[in-house]
């Protein structure tokens, strides 16, 4: 039934106030609902994760305000590139601290923005930490069988998604004897030879690459449906993973970009999405 908790913290003037603000809308805090009358105003912030710790005895030596990020030296890297923008150049060295470890096994730095208003910028060492307990694949292609199935149509571009697959599989460790690289003529055959490769069982997971451009028809349409529904079901049919890495564009410039010009390689990614789920597959039939 609880919705949410917020607490209420007064700082020394109006002007800390604007620096909270101005210092939080560079970092990409989400402004709540705030609210001004005669007597004084407020400005609310809101966070994906709140927490509220209450203190008996002695205090902590830590600032009043903690603020947990992931990325901790970008962040302070953000808040001095504000800082220098917003205070004067003699101030940022007696306002800003540098990243420090700390006794609760965390990394810390702080920033004051107004005597009154001392906050601290914290990041866990332990990357796992708040993170759902949750099955994920591995990037280890080691001890994999994988098949290529790619499509000869549209070579300028298909050829360099090959590339990219064989450049991901084997940095990732898999050994070139388990690869088998099977060519068709379009995209329209591909669904076809995965079929036939995952039902022998022969490799542990397909990787699918081809290209269709729009051109002036209807075509186009047509295919790509009947592309991506037969390598679908043939991934459902089988249990065999299929990674998609059928480019679909208006132009060949986009696809250029596509196949490692400008946007990475997509050839390479359709690789990375199948080792991890052979990974993922294994480690499930595993709790089985």
């Amino acid at each position: 039934m609880v919705k949410g908790i917020t607490l209420v913290t007064q700082v020394g003037s109006a002007a800390a106030q604007e620096r909270l603000a101005g210092l939080f809308g560079a970092l990409g805090f989400e402004a709540g609902k705030g609210w001004e009358d005669g007597s004084g105003r407020g400005a609310a912030f809101l966070v994906p994760l709140g927490n509220l710790e209450l203190v008996a005895g002695r205090a902590p030596a830590v600032p009043p305000v903690l603020i947990e990020v992931t990325q901790l030296d970008q962040v302070r890297a953000v808040v001095e590139q504000w800082m220098k923008a917003n205070c004067k150049a003699e101030e940022i060295g007696e306002r800003l601290s540098e990243v420090a470890p700390t006794h609760w096994k965390s990394r810390l730095f702080t920033v004051a923005l107004d005597p009154s208003l001392l906050l601290g910028f914290w990041e866990s060492e332990d990357a796992l930490r708040g993170r759902p307990i949750a099955v994920e694949g591995d990037l280890s292609a080691a001890g994999m069988r994988f098949a290529i199935v790619v499509a000869r149509w549209n070579a300028v571009i298909t050829e360099r998604l090959l590339q990219g697959a064989l450049d991901g599989l084997l940095r990732s460790g898999a050994a070139r004897a388990e690869i088998e690289i099977v060519r068709v003529p379009g995209a329209w055959e591909i669904p076809s030879a995965a079929r036939t490769l995952a039902e022998s069982k022969s490799v542990d997971a397909i990787i699918t690459l081809g290209c269709l451009l729009r051109g002036e028809t209807a075509h186009y349409e047509a295919i790509y449906t009947e592309v991506a529904r037969g390598i679908g079901e043939s991934q459902q049919a089988t249990g065999v993973p299929h990674s998609f890495g059928v480019l679909t564009c208006e132009t060949l410039e986009q696809a250029l970009d596509r196949a490692g010009v400008k946007a990475g390689n997509k050839g390479f990614e359709a690789a990375m999405a199948a080792i991890e789920m052979v990974s993922v597959t294994r480690k499930l039939a595993g709790k089985k």
